[in-house]
């Protein structure tokens, strides 16, 4: 067995009235249909795994990452086809207030939407964990958590 890391997950946020998230309806055509995710992708030959979360977002929704930090979790899954661990760095991104969503055929539709909804409509237990981190840093005054933001050129 092999362990791997070629995917990103890219969690989108705003904070107009309170802080929101992005989620994307996958396409019937893709694997998983029509299940809720943040923008996920794979890391392309010579990228690194945060300009393949930037190309990725831009990719599937037309929104620019100006903010990008480094969320302090890997989420992982086992391919049991090919027998690999696959570890996926998480990042979070803030969206301009009034970016507008465009789709890749990759969705077929899109919300904003709070954690708690969030938290409702994400299928994976990792994914949703990733989630439950980004949003202890947004909210919480005390939080001795800091995530590294990434300093774009």
């Amino acid at each position: 067995m092999n362990i791997i890391s070629k995917l990103i997950e890219a969690h989108i946020y705003r904070n107009i009235n309170g802080i929101e998230f992005l989620l994307l309806q996958r396409s019937p055509k893709q694997i998983y249909p029509n299940i809720w995710q943040m923008v996920t992708g794979k890391i392309k030959e010579g990228e690194k795994a945060y300009q393949t979360a930037i190309r990725e977002v831009y990719e599937e929704t037309s929104i620019s990452a100006n903010n990008i930090w480094v969320v302090p979790h890997v989420n992982q899954f086992y391919d049991w086809k090919e027998d690999y661990v696959c570890l996926v760095p998480v990042f979070l991104i803030e969206s301009d207030k009034d970016a507008i969503v465009r789709l890749s055929d990759e969705h077929v539709n899109y919300k904003w939407v709070s954690y708690d909804e969030a938290i409702n409509l994400l299928a994976w237990p990792g994914q949703k964990k990733s989630l439950e981190i980004i949003n202890d840093y947004l909210t919480k005054d005390n939080n001795f958590l800091q995530f590294n933001k990434i300093i774009l050129k």
